[in-house]
């Protein structure tokens, strides 16, 4: 990055770690954070999705639908999580091979499953081998966030089956005694006061998923686990900049990083429980009204 980089056996000290400091494979971790709350930013609400979704199926009367949704959120639950972590992007990249096979390919004859192998035609490889790097990063990435969201989805349903069923129901029976229909009574009573008995949870499983993160280093992906042991490592003369092993120095890094996640999320989450207690019949609303008085 520095014009001074150009030779770093002439340098010591300042000089020296200021060009290390910027090389090129430390770019891509320090732009590895970045990817590491991307994906905190879009699983949160993507799981929250499906997990709103588990919940209300769950909780239908369709019978069939019903069992989808018990299903979805047992069977998620009831798997280690780095199974899925492992199964949802190998299923979902060859499930949706599959589709492009059957769409692109209809003449083919041979066997997509040939032993162990799973053989479709290359036009509908995912992505295309012509693909620039960044694509292939991408839907890496996409497949993560999917694997994510499913697994906490499953989390965040259970969370929000159980908060609904926190509701006071005299609360439901009073809004169907002045007429509401079921749907109003769900999307106008029971949805808005559910979130403060699902905040405890919900908050839980935000912690947790800032600490699972780092399983992007299992589905594939470089991210600041996999850079702090490369770069950490110990280098060599062979090496532009040798340096033993500073591993421990790279994951005090991370370190600190999480535990500051974990600070700025307590007090955001602290704030939002604050402000859904207020007027509910909680010990938390009781608290904030007690203290206003």
């Amino acid at each position: 990055m520095f014009a001074f980089c150009a030779d770093p056996a002439t340098l010591a000290g300042a000089p020296w770690l200021a060009c290390y400091l910027t090389t090129g494979k430390h770019m891509l971790f320090y732009g590895a954070f970045l990817m590491v709350l991307g994906l905190l930013a879009i699983t949160a609400p993507l799981a929250l999705v499906f997990g709103f979704g588990g919940a209300m199926a769950s909780r239908s009367s369709v019978a069939p639908l019903r069992w989808l949704g018990q299903a979805y959120i047992a069977m998620v639950r009831g798997v280690p999580d780095i199974v899925f972590f492992l199964f949802v992007p190998i299923a979902l990249d060859q499930g949706l091979e599959w589709l492009r096979h059957q769409i692109l390919c209809p003449d083919w004859t041979d066997p997509i499953r040939q032993g162990r192998d799973f053989v479709v035609c290359a036009a509908a490889k995912l992505p295309q081998s012509s693909a620039p790097a960044w694509v292939h990063s991408a839907y890496g990435f996409a497949t993560a966030v999917f694997a994510f969201a499913v697994v906490f989805g499953a989390f965040a349903g259970n969370v929000l089956v159980g908060a609904m069923h926190a509701v006071p129901r005299a609360q439901l029976e009073t809004a169907e005694a002045y007429g509401m229909t079921p749907r109003q009574v769900f999307a106008r009573i029971l949805v808005p006061q559910m979130w403060i008995y699902a905040l405890p949870g919900l908050s839980n499983l935000w912690m947790i998923l800032i600490k699972a993160t780092p399983l992007l280093f299992l589905l594939g992906i470089p991210d600041i686990v996999y850079w702090a042991r490369d770069l950490g490592g110990a280098k060599t003369s062979a090496f532009s900049y040798p340096h033993p092993d500073w591993r421990l120095w790279y994951f005090l890094a991370l370190l600190v990083f999480y535990l500051g996640m974990t600070k700025v999320s307590e007090t955001l989450l602290g704030r939002l429980t604050a402000r859904l207690s207020y007027g509910q019949a909680t010990a938390a609303g009781e608290a904030l009204r007690k203290a206003a008085a």
